[in-house]
């Protein structure tokens, strides 16, 4: 992939607003990062540090944050009913990531590998 745009118009068709819609609120929560696309996936970089990434598979989305971001929020992403590995977020289009959530993460990941 080449960019983002073309990530996620290779997206399954379900995922695309979703991924869309991801892309616009790290980028409004990261202003100073720049796009890239590392490990195949897209994601937001601040110097040589990837502060957020997302992806989209099969069934579902993720994003993909520093472990001490998902630690810190584990009672939220919880609470909004979806799974975290140490690493990342799972959702979906039925269930989606809630706009509050994506920020606290982007923003404890920044403050994590800052």
């Amino acid at each position: 992939m080449a960019d983002h745009d073309s990530y996620i118009a290779a997206a399954p068709e379900p995922f695309r607003p979703l991924l869309a819609r991801l892309r616009a609120q790290l980028a409004a929560a990261l202003p100073e990062a720049d796009e890239v696309i590392e490990y195949n996936m897209p994601g937001f970089r601040i110097g040589k540090a990837i502060v957020a990434g997302y992806a989209a598979f099969s069934k579902q989305c993720g994003l993909y944050v520093a472990p001490a971001a998902i630690a810190a929020h584990a009672g939220d992403i919880a609470a909004a009913g979806l799974k975290a590995s140490k690493t990342g977020v799972t959702f979906s289009a039925a269930k989606p990531i809630p706009d509050d959530l994506v920020e606290k993460l982007a923003s404890a990941s920044r403050k994590a590998l800052a």
